[in-house]
């Protein structure tokens, strides 16, 4: 969509935790040249695009001195795609389309973490031009610090006839499973384009190369053989392409960019021990430069495809609920996909979860949890890819409590919690495990892997009847709020769980222990919950606290899995009541704060009625496209102002799935 709603941050090259660059917004307006890319965590990525036309060079893309910038006439953003159009000096339009494609039913190809750019060129007049266009990489892309040492070479793949040359760096001293900064410390990165007439490439200084393309139109072919610290005279790799523009042609050029790491994740799973994980990348190619031509040759596909998916959910978040909302999911399917990494063989996947700028957990099941729509929505298989390390973990016997595990531990090493220390949050993943795998036997029809997990699934039902009727002082998935006793909103999930429960005893076992005890708790939860007394009767944050109110998200699990369990009248409640308490961005999360959650902002338009649907998600677009925040899209904000809240701040994480709970019930 158009970029009159401004996002808060434009997606140029996120398609895994380690590729995740963006264009921050905020005072600039999202304009590409005159600012340099950023990783999530705000670090520059030296990425610099230039056009030379007529002799004079105008940068299209970062912030290297010396050249003037081309004018950006337009922005527009879909789920796969950011295109931004310039105008060069009256000459030429430049259209430059930034394409992170999702997969969600290719594995190969969604394992590979690679982006494209597309760069085509229409002549603004009759004249036929000769135009040059360039692009360049720094050393800040393989290594957090920059006194570390980066190494390179150039190449060529792509078979006999060698079509792509490439340009690779990485760390000269590799740290797998390490991280600075958030970076990955060990892997390879290729800046790659089609070998063709009129490329060139070069390595060295970055002033020297760029200085070299503006004088020349072309780079030297050449490359410096000093290896090199990241800040140490800044090394650059860069490709260009002399493209001559005929009246009525569009010319196009494209490049990659992206890492190849051969392990991606150390996982304790059935064996307890920590084992290192594939990336499953290597179980389609034979090596790395086989990998980076076959991404590369791929595009004409890859471009059809983004468009097909760009249309289903364009087209399927309009019919749901409007416009408004087909804004705010088409931002978030990047973001959210941005967070996996894929791993394993194709006989034994894995997806892995990093909670990008929160804590860095792996495999939190609540942050899984809100991202879950999205993949119920485009490909319910997934979800269990993103379930198997969680049960492998615990089921090794290395797990010793007897609620949920909170996660697996900070990404990318996922060892678990031998001590049973990880984060307490045990009504919380109880609930989340018990409906997510429900939910997605319930979609695929594998009743085996009910059967596979019941042991586990049973034991986490057991806490369910303990604790979910009148929660313990815990934390909730909203830790950032505190530990609170009673907590109402806590408790419906527990009980939901309980039923779900129910469900699955019934579609494995033929009877069911667990539903009365769900309604009995239901029941008595009413009499807790609920305060009618108000002029508009609505749930409370904790049972007794008149005073308080809260969004009552977790009724969504209940239509997720088409239990029909809770009253309607709880339904229509919650949805007169919404609109009273609704600030200028959102509905705040509950009485402590004026915070917005906007995942759960979507749970509960989800299951609204019409008009309190639409008026969350209105607000929520206008969030979207006034926002003070500039970074990638956070799910956590003032409500009033629309800013970071005094607290937290979230960016990048992959909750934003949650942005699609409304099509996962209608598809």
């Amino acid at each position: 969509m158009d970029a009159l709603v401004k996002p808060p941050a434009v997606p140029l090259a996120v398609r895994s935790p380690y590729l995740n660059a963006w264009l921050e917004g905020g005072d600039t307006q999202c304009i590409l040249p005159g600012q340099w890319p950023k990783f999530w965590t705000s670090q520059t990525q030296g990425w610099q695009g230039l056009v030379q036309v007529d002799g004079k060079t105008y940068t299209w893309m970062g912030a290297a001195p010396g050249f003037d910038h081309a004018k950006q006439v337009s922005l527009h953003y879909t789920s796969t795609k950011s295109e931004f159009v310039f105008d060069v000096d009256g000459k030429v339009h430049l259209t430059v389309t930034f394409l992170s494609p999702v997969y969600p039913d290719d594995l190969s190809r969604q394992s590979q973490q690679f982006s494209y750019v597309s760069v085509k060129v229409a002549c603004s007049d009759t004249q036929k031009r000769n135009v040059q266009v360039y692009m360049d990489v720094s050393g800040e892309w393989a290594s957090g610090n920059a006194s570390h040492v980066v190494k390179w070479e150039q190449g060529v793949a792509g078979g006999n006839d060698g079509n792509v040359t490439y340009l690779k760096f990485s760390r000269e001293n590799q740290e797998e499973f390490a991280e600075q900064h958030e970076v990955a410390s060990w892997g390879n990165w290729y800046l790659s384009t089609n070998s063709g007439d009129g490329m060139t490439w070069q390595i060295g200084e970055d002033n020297v190369v760029r200085s070299h393309f503006k004088e020349n139109k072309a780079l030297a072919n050449n490359q410096d053989t000093q290896f090199r610290a990241v800040g140490d005279r800044w090394p650059v790799f860069a490709l260009s392409h002399d493209i001559t523009v005929e009246k009525g042609g569009v010319p196009e050029k494209v490049f990659t960019l992206g890492l190849v790491q051969d392990q991606v994740i150390n996982f304790a799973g059935h064996s307890q021990a920590l084992r290192p994980i594939p990336g499953l990348w290597s179980s389609y190619w034979a090596d790395e430069r086989e990998a980076v031509a076959a991404f590369y040759n791929d595009y004409q596909y890859a471009r059809e495809y983004s468009q097909a998916l760009d249309t289903r959910i364009q087209d399927d978040s309009v019919r749901a609920a409007g416009q408004d909302y087909a804004a705010i999911t088409t931002l978030a399917l990047r973001q959210a996909f941005g967070g996996l990494q894929f791993a394993g063989t194709p006989d034994k996947p894995y997806i892995f979860l990093k909670e990008i700028s929160s804590n860095s957990d792996i495999q939190t099941v609540d942050v899984i949890f809100p991202a879950y729509p999205i993949f119920h929505y485009l490909n319910a298989t997934l979800s269990r890819y993103l379930l198997d390390p969680l049960f492998e973990n615990q089921e090794s016997g290395a797990y010793p409590n007897k609620w949920a595990e909170h996660d697996l531990g900070t990404f990318p090493v996922a060892k678990g919690y031998p001590e049973g220390l990880d984060e307490p949050m045990p009504l919380e993943e109880c609930g989340n495990m018990i409906i997510m795998t429900l939910a997605y036997a319930q979609r695929t029809g594998d009743i085996g892997y009910l059967k596979d997990h019941y042991p586990k699934l049973e034991q986490w039902a057991e806490f369910l009847v303990e604790d979910s009727l009148v929660p313990a002082n815990q934390l909730s998935t909203d830790d950032f709020a505190g530990t609170l006793a009673n907590q109402t909103n806590l408790a419906i999930k527990g009980i939901i769980g309980l039923k779900a429960m129910g469900e699955i005893a019934k579609m494995t076992k033929g009877e069911d222990k667990w539903s009365k005890t769900a309604y009995d708790y239901l029941q008595t939860w009413k009499t807790y919950a609920i305060n009618r007394d108000a002029d508009l009767p609505h749930t409370t944050l904790s049972y007794g606290d008149n005073s308080s109110h809260g969004i009552l998200y977790n009724l969504y699990a209940d239509r997720l899995l088409n239990l029909n369990f809770v009253d309607q009248e709880i339904y229509d409640m919650q949805s007169a009541f919404y609109p009273t308490i609704a600030l200028e961005y959102a509905v705040p999360l509950d009485t402590r704060h004026t915070w917005a959650k906007s995942d759960w902002e979507m749970f509960a338009a989800a299951v609204a009625g019409n008009s309190t649907r639409d008026m969350f998600i209105q607000k929520l677009a206008h969030w979207v496209g006034n926002s003070s925040t500039n970074r990638p899209m956070t799910d956590l904000f003032d409500a009033r102002t629309g800013g970071f809240p005094d607290g937290p701040t979230f960016v990048a994480r992959p909750v934003v799935g949650g942005m699609f709970a409304l099509l996962a019930l209608l598809h």
